[in-house]
């Protein structure tokens, strides 16, 4: 399927997956200094009237595009959410995307992904299911196709680096960022346009 994607001008190749920023936590980083004087990272914490919250979650698909003389070009596509992913959350990004891959030209997206609750509930499944045969009815629209992972298989997602070098390139250790900031040094990481985030009362027919 990975192959028929890759080769097909109509289908997409999608890796998708879920992560959290975090205003107070710092990934693993390695410095250069002068010799004793060493870059120290402070324990960071937020204050009780913060309005923000500790850390933000967001959806994120690696699209990998074919183009001429088997070149592939890649984009990461994220919506950052209100509160943790859920099932409805995940309905609403999948419908973002397939609109921007439908403006793309595409027909197909080879969906590869986790086993995560919210892509596998009743709800989500149910979803593709009929979002699929109005595809197929009218003729207009993108066809997901679904891959799921091995169970506890992260290395098998090549998003899951992009997350790693993504937290270490924003990441700010002299202060605590709003949550503004923090998203957007997200988004200039990954060359995406802020987005509005994805809500638990928006619907999706």
């Amino acid at each position: 399927m990975i192959r028929l994607a890759a080769s097909d001008p109509d289908w997409v190749l999608g890796f998708e997956d879920e992560v959290w920023w975090s205003r107070v936590s710092l990934p693993a980083l390695h410095a250069w200094s002068a010799a004793k004087e060493g870059m120290r990272l402070v324990e960071r914490s937020v204050s009780k009237n913060d309005p923000d919250p500790k850390a933000l979650a967001c959806y994120g698909l690696l699209v990998r595009l074919g183009g001429a003389a088997n070149e592939t070009s890649e984009q990461v596509w994220l919506r950052f959410v209100e509160g943790r992913p859920i099932s409805g959350q995940t309905i609403q990004y999948l419908d973002w995307c397939c609109e921007g891959l439908a403006a793309l030209g595409k027909k197909a997206l080879l969906l590869v992904w986790d086993n995560a609750s919210w892509h596998l509930s009743g709800e989500v499944r149910g979803w593709i299911k009929a979002h699929n045969r109005e595809v197929k009815r009218t003729g207009q629209g993108v066809r997901i196709v679904g891959c799921r992972l091995p169970s506890k298989s992260p290395w098998l997602n090549p998003i899951e680096p992009k997350w790693v070098h993504g937290k270490r390139a924003v990441a700010e250790p002299v202060r605590v960022l709003t949550a503004q900031e923090l998203e957007d040094r997200v988004c200039a990481y990954y060359g995406c346009q802020p987005v509005a985030h994805l809500t638990y009362s928006e619907k999706v027919s």
